[in-house]
């Protein structure tokens, strides 16, 4: 490919809207260009990057036994209706009417296409285990769509449903799929983690993320020092703290804290440490039930697993009318003491003696206060979001906490789809059972924008050999010097009947314009032609990201970029 006939609309700075490194960078390298909120178009760049990707992808869900197909994204009401997710799934669903007025909806997620599919054509035993992927275009009414490819509406996703006779099988079939999304990320040059996570609206048993680190990413999550535990921070385990509390000293006092709500202002206050303090919590489930919720005072609520606890989907906090019922005071001083609503606690508070609570009155706290003595906790169970240096919940290790990117999802769904949709296949004894499911995503151009935010510099992107747009760059420093175009050909058709992936910058701009084209965009290998060098016989290579220039002479340049881009490419 050569760049005086490439669409290659690099910019200087960085648009205004742009707030992360992949979405600054894939906007200034002629990646991709916005046309909608949280769309974007995929310029010949930046969709290279893409289909080297997918690439990857096909290679090892087709080695995973995998077969690919393609559904649409329009989808009718019916069958997410036939599963109850039409009503379920919420706003980012969009829908749609037809000239006929039929019910459609954009599908950002296929399950229940794939289930009335294999409902279909799959009736014996005998045909599974199955596994189908499709790599296809998705589109999710996000409320705030931001980050460029990371958070958007419209993208490519590949989706892959395994089907199984039973949940042993269907084990097999997850743990290869596990095995492949580790081959795919590894490939891709990437520095990842795969972590326990939660179901969420997908929903099924199980679940795991595939977490790319970087400071960047939306996500936190752990992994244990000593293990290989790691979870997502809404689903991740805290090892118990067996100790026995100290013996309680203080006898319950209320004292005045005018004005002072939260912990740290009351902790300011009192002049004691916020792990002195209960922080009360009032909340409401959908299903109408309120009760308090206990934490340390510096400890955060985690109300997915408060969610898991109670069978409920969404928790809110009560309103000021019903904190005023429930306690007898304004909001900022509730407390246990009391209390006559159900009252649960995190682990951490059993252990916990002469501490400070709410007194439920107004400009009120209550100082010497032991749980168990003072009032009661109907269960202690982990309710708080974990942190660095919590106990690991599988060894003796302690906790780290990372960013991360969620580059991929798998799920263990179980009978869920297969169920609802009556799906269902013979098994040995002639009986009717569902089928055991299992569905497995990968943001495709979310992976090349988590690609970018791990490695970038300040000059631009430092794409892994495997997902470059492009493997070599030559560029010639003289567009008009006749020896430097046609050695400059030469090479780079070498290059090419060689297998390498190279690029021609025979633009006649000027040398430090190609030079900052070429780190902005990424290429791993640049080459440079100039005639000064040439009389000398020689080229100018620079690895990205690698440090210094290097003479060489241009008699061994092209076998070592060859050498050197499958040294890359093997990792």
């Amino acid at each position: 490919m050569r760049l005086t006939n490439y669409l290659l609309p690099t910019l200087k700075e960085s648009p205004a809207d742009a707030e992360i490194a992949s979405h600054k960078l894939m906007l200034r390298a002629g990646m991709i260009r916005k046309v909608a909120a949280g769309i974007y178009s995929y310029l010949p760049l930046g969709l290279r990057s893409i289909r080297k990707v997918e690439q990857i992808v096909r290679q090892e869900m087709d080695k995973a036994g995998a077969m690919e197909l393609l559904m649409p994204m329009t989808v009718p009401a019916e069958l997410w209706q036939e599963s109850g997710r039409w009503e379920q799934y919420g706003k980012e669903l969009l829908r749609l009417r037809d000239r006929k007025d039929t019910e459609f909806c954009l599908s950002p997620t296929h399950e229940e296409v794939i289930t009335d599919i294999v409902r279909g054509t799959v009736r014996s035993y005998r045909q599974l285990p199955m596994s189908l992927y499709q790599i296809q275009g998705k589109f999710r009414d996000e409320i705030r769509p931001r980050f460029g490819l990371m958070r958007g509406r419209e993208f490519i996703m590949k989706d892959a449903y395994s089907f199984d006779l039973d949940d042993a099988s269907a084990d097999i079939s997850y743990d290869k799929m596990y095995r492949a999304y580790q081959n795919i990320f590894n490939r891709c040059g990437l520095n990842f983690r795969a972590v326990e996570a939660d179901t969420g609206s997908i929903g099924g048993s199980s679940s795991h993320e595939f977490m790319v680190l970087a400071e960047s990413g939306e996500d936190a999550i752990v992994s244990c020092d000593s293990c290989d535990y790691a979870a997502n921070v809404e689903k991740a385990q805290i090892r118990l703290n067996n100790q026995q509390p100290p013996q309680a000293v203080g006898e319950v006092a209320e004292v005045a804290t005018p004005g002072r709500k939260t912990i740290a202002e009351v902790a300011n206050f009192l002049e004691l440490p916020q792990n002195r303090l209960i922080k009360t919590l009032l909340v409401q489930t959908d299903t109408g039930e309120q009760l308090a919720v206990l934490l340390r005072g510096d400890r955060e609520l985690n109300e997915i697993k408060l969610c898991r606890f109670l069978g409920c989907v969404e928790i809110e906090m009560v309103g000021e009318k019903t904190v005023v019922e429930l306690t007898g005071a304004p909001s900022g001083f509730a407390g246990p003491v009391g209390l006559t609503c159900r009252i649960i606690a995190d682990h951490e508070v059993r252990n916990m003696v002469d501490c400070v609570v709410g007194a439920n009155a107004a400009d009120m706290h209550c100082v010497g206060v032991c749980p168990g003595r003072d009032f009661e906790v109907a269960e202690y169970v982990d309710l708080r979001q974990a942190e660095a240096g919590d106990g690991c919940p599988r060894c003796e290790g302690l906790l780290q906490s990372w960013r991360g990117i969620e580059v991929g999802h798998v799920f263990k769904l179980g009978t869920k789809y297969s169920k609802a949709l009556g799906a269902t296949v013979l098994n040995r004894e002639g009986k009717d059972v569902p089928l055991v499911m299992g569905c497995y995503g990968i943001g495709i151009g979310r992976t090349v924008a988590a690609a970018i935010e791990q490695n970038h510099d300040d000059n631009g992107v430092i794409f892994p050999m495997a997902i470059a747009p492009f493997q070599v760059m030559v560029t010639l420093l003289n567009a008009k010097d006749e020896q430097v175009v046609s050695v400059g050909n030469e090479l780079y058709n070498t290059l090419l009947s060689s297998g390498i992936e190279a690029v021609l910058d025979d633009r006649a701009d000027r040398p430090g314009s190609k030079f900052k084209d070429a780190d902005l965009i990424g290429v791993p290998i640049r080459v440079t032609v100039g005639g000064r060098a040439l009389k000398e016989g020689a080229f100018e290579v620079q690895v990205r990201g690698g440090g210094e220039r290097q003479m060489m002479p241009v008699a061994e340049t092209a076998t070592w970029l060859v050498e050197e881009v499958q040294r890359q490419l093997a990792g």
